[in-house]
């Protein structure tokens, strides 16, 4: 530390800030954070008297010594409304300590302090309006920061200053016994041991030394070193204000801001984020982010900085496009950081957890807005905008934002979708991004790190991947969108396996939602084969819950059944479970048992049941189905006696990013060897009847962001291996997927006839729908719509599937 305080003491502005910004790029994406808030200062009692504050008043200056639970529950909702996710508590040190209105005012709302109350209306903020308290109290205990983390997703305690001297007679900290240095580390201690994600930062420019700033980020950084807590800090710059004892002092200039921002940026865990107030810096956002910075804390469409009031928010959409002028997509984060969220499990209370993840996106950031897979009404992107990042929120017409606002919009209005803010940039890429989409385009296999990198890209570069891919699909798939008609036949809903996501299975322990258990008898499923084959279908899709009574002789019964009934029917059926479930039943080897099934008419295989092809991942959501391996092996041995199938993923439950990539990269490896996948077929996890998500253990399915881009980083990464990616109406709505149709898939799949899986999780998409659906959508993005056989070959003219097609 001795040669890095050496150098940033005496090294130019410029390099410095250089050294800065390459910490910052290699953290990780390249983007900037804020989080979408409302600030509530529960009470502005203090007992302490900081000599610049005009947060802190005296109980003659306020018409109540605390916000009612009806005052607090009002802004929350106002809020909740606006888009937020984090409510800020802010509020005095101690009060009752000092002030006998506090004492009283707590006696009478029933609490003896005020962290009392504070737990009571965090409590109720997030259990009645959804949003996330991060909590600035002062100085905490460990049992204090204990009982409020069951009540908030972070906290925080700006250190100020390490010097000691500051709180001496004519020091702007006299007489303020909670900013004695060593009592704050003790307190910020205590919440690392609590296992509470903590925000902390430095106040400069109240005469303080750049050494004693060093010694301050020291501190800091040796703290997040013992506990690993710390998610933020935040350099902020003196104001003066009038009123003050410092109203006259001078404030810091951008210089020293800029150089305090680069010393902590490189004294500071690379880990931890580094934030400085935008509405303190009007017309330096450029600086600031040369300077090293990641993120610009909270920023409010409701309220206004209580603590700064004459320093209102900036304009989301303004600063959007000043972040993207750097390269730098703005992006919504929660109040806890994407590595807390993502290891909820030690960071967050239970009930807390449950709550993030329902603002969560599968790297721990905010969701791009309110949709779902399966919900009803628009999919929020369309052909022309397919990641919805036109419809960034303006002012209506004589209606101008709250005062100090960071929002021009009314309330109950989102921001945009598809991450990353309003569109800005054109579809800009950048050196890395344009290598890795040069490489997909030229038939390489991606590693893991580069199919992540595409997965986590936001606005401008998530738009030119999008366009990417929709450029490689019309080379390998031309501009027809293809569809196959078919029925689907669920003969059961019984099912002995345990997987948390599914509400089809219909077992006693599952209790589900929509449906009653059934088991089909063959002459139903004949009937249902019949009935199909007179509407056009060329293909019927068998799948089911894993009978208790089912054998591999069951199987080769229904392929029997359908058979008998229509010889001209393509059965595509069983998944990899099924099938290793129906061989083992009998004793004979999968391969074996395959050729048995292709014999009895089977013509291809849905490749379900693969879920995440990650063991991790599949021991938290279907422990006691085939592994990974064991999907891969099945798979492959259905390609080794000449059995096509498909590929799935089912995304947007617990999984990551990176989870998505090995996926992807294990289909690709499989197809290069044994080249039997005939489509790769994303399908978004529906959540609301999930027990995985009842429980509260689960996202709401994938962001809309997330769903384009699996199909995108889909037809780059599999190409040259795999040519056909499919988009799912049932779980995306006809618009969704036309949507999609501009982002690499080329297939909708088929009109279906009676899918139950989707309605059985909550979907709203109906259970089927008609070929005049899907030409409809096809023409939305600018597109034929052309039918096709199961194997993707041309259909033989049928009277039937001719009716079928001209209705």
């Amino acid at each position: 530390m001795t040669a890095l305080r050496a150098h940033l003491l005496t090294a130019p502005l410029e390099s410095l800030m250089a050294e800065a910004r390459a910490v910052r790029d290699a953290r990780g994406p390249a983007r900037l954070t804020y989080s979408r808030k409302v600030f509530i200062p529960l009470t502005q009692l203090c007992r302490d008297v900081c000599h610049y504050c005009t947060f802190a008043k005296a109980p003659r200056g306020l018409a109540a010594a605390y916000m009612s639970p009806d005052e607090v529950l009002g802004v929350a909702r106002a809020g909740a409304a606006a888009g937020c996710k984090e409510a800020l508590f802010t509020l005095g040190d101690k009060p009752e300590l000092r002030y006998a209105a506090a004492r009283k005012a707590l006696d009478a709302l029933g609490f003896a302090t005020t962290v009392d109350y504070l737990d009571h209306v965090a409590g109720r903020v997030m259990a009645e309006t959804g949003l996330i308290p991060h909590i600035n109290a002062g100085v905490l205990t460990g049992e204090d920061y204990a009982r409020l983390r069951r009540v908030s997703g972070s906290m925080g305690l700006m250190l100020e200053s390490a010097a000691e001297r500051l709180g001496q007679r004519g020091g702007p900290h006299f007489g303020s016994p909670d900013k004695a240095p060593a009592v704050r580390l003790a307190s910020m201690a205590a919440a690392g041991v609590a296992q509470v994600p903590f925000t902390s930062g430095l106040l400069i420019g109240i005469g303080e030394t750049r050494a004693e700033r060093l010694d301050a980020l020291v501190a800091l950084n040796d703290l997040h070193r013992a506990h690993g807590h710390l998610q933020e800090v935040i350099v902020q710059n003196f104001r003066a204000k009038p009123g003050t004892r410092m109203a006259a002092a001078p404030e810091p200039s951008e210089e020293e801001l800029l150089w305090t921002l680069a010393a902590a940026r490189l004294v500071l865990d690379p880990a931890v984020s580094l934030q400085a107030p935008p509405n303190l810096n009007p017309g330096r956002t450029a600086a600031l982010i040369a300077a090293g910075l990641d993120d610009w804390g909270g920023i409010s469409p409701v309220t206004i900085d209580h603590v700064n009031p004459e320093a209102p928010w900036p304009q989301v959409a303004a600063l959007a496009a000043e972040c993207a002028a750097a390269n730098l997509p703005l992006v919504e984060r929660l109040t806890a950081y994407p590595a807390y969220v993502q290891d909820a499990g030690r960071w967050l209370d239970p009930a807390v957890a449950k709550a993030v993840r329902k603002l969560a996106d599968s790297e721990g950031l905010a969701r791009d807005c309110d949709w779902s897979p399966g919900v009803e009404g628009p999919a929020p992107g369309s052909p022309s905008d397919p990641l919805g990042l036109a419809s960034a929120p303006s002012a209506p017409s004589g209606s101008p934002s709250p005062v100090g606002t960071g929002e021009e919009q009314r309330p109950g209005s989102s921001p945009a979708c598809g991450g990353g803010g309003p569109r800005s940039g054109g579809g800009r890429a950048g050196g890395a991004l344009d290598r890795i989409v040069s490489r997909a385009t030229a038939g390489r296999t991606l590693s893991e790190a580069e199919v992540v990198a595409l997965f986590q890209t936001r606005g401008a570069h998530a738009e030119a991947v999008v366009a990417a891919a929709d450029d490689l699909r019309r080379s390998v798939s031309g501009d027809a969108a293809t569809y196959v008609i078919n029925r689907n036949i669920n003969y059961t809903n019984i099912c002995t396996y345990s997987c948390a996501f599914c509400a089809f299975s219909k077992t006693s322990a599952k209790g589900g939602h929509r449906d009653r258990p059934y088991d089909l008898p063959l002459a139903e499923i004949a009937e249902r084969v019949n009935e199909a084959w007179a509407k056009g279908a060329t293909e019927v899709c068998l799948q089911g819950g894993i009978h208790p009574r089912y054998t591999g002789e069951t199987y080769l019964a229904i392929l029997k059944a359908v058979k008998q009934a229509q010889p001209g029917m393509h059965v595509h059926a069983f998944s990899p479970l099924e099938v290793s479930q129906g061989a083992s039943t009998l004793g004979v080897p999968v391969a074996d048992y395959l050729r048995r099934l292709k014999d009895e008419g089977l013509g291809s295989l849905p490749g379900t049941a693969a879920e995440i092809l990650d063991d991790e991942v599949r021991a938290l959501i279907c422990p006691d189905k085939l592994s990974h391996d064991g999907w891969l092996e099945v798979v492959a041995a259905a390609h080794g006696v000449g059995l096509r199938t498909t590929a799935t993923i089912m995304f947007g439950h617990l999984e990551r990013p990176e989870h998505w990539a090995r996926h992807l990269l294990d289909i690709r490896a499989l197809q290069l060897d044994t080249g039997g996948f005939t489509e790769f077929v994303p399908l978004p996890f529906v959540h609301m009847l999930s027990p995985v998500y009842v429980r509260g253990q689960a996202r709401r399915g994938p962001t809309w962001r997330e769903s384009v881009l699996m199909h995108a980083v889909a037809r780059l990464a599999l190409h040259g291996a795999i040519g056909s990616i499919q988009a799912s109406w049932v779980k995306l709505g006809l618009d969704g997927a036309a949507a999609c149709l501009a982002a690499g898939a080329n297939d909708l799949g088929g009109v279906l006839m009676n899918e139950s899986i989707s309605r059985a999780a909550g979907a709203a998409h109906g259970q089927e729908t008609t070929v005049a659906d899907l030409a409809a959508a096809a023409a939305a993005a600018g597109r034929t719509l052309r039918r096709r056989t199961t194997l993707y070959g041309e259909p033989a003219p049928t009277a039937a599937a001719d009716l079928v097609a001209a209705e």
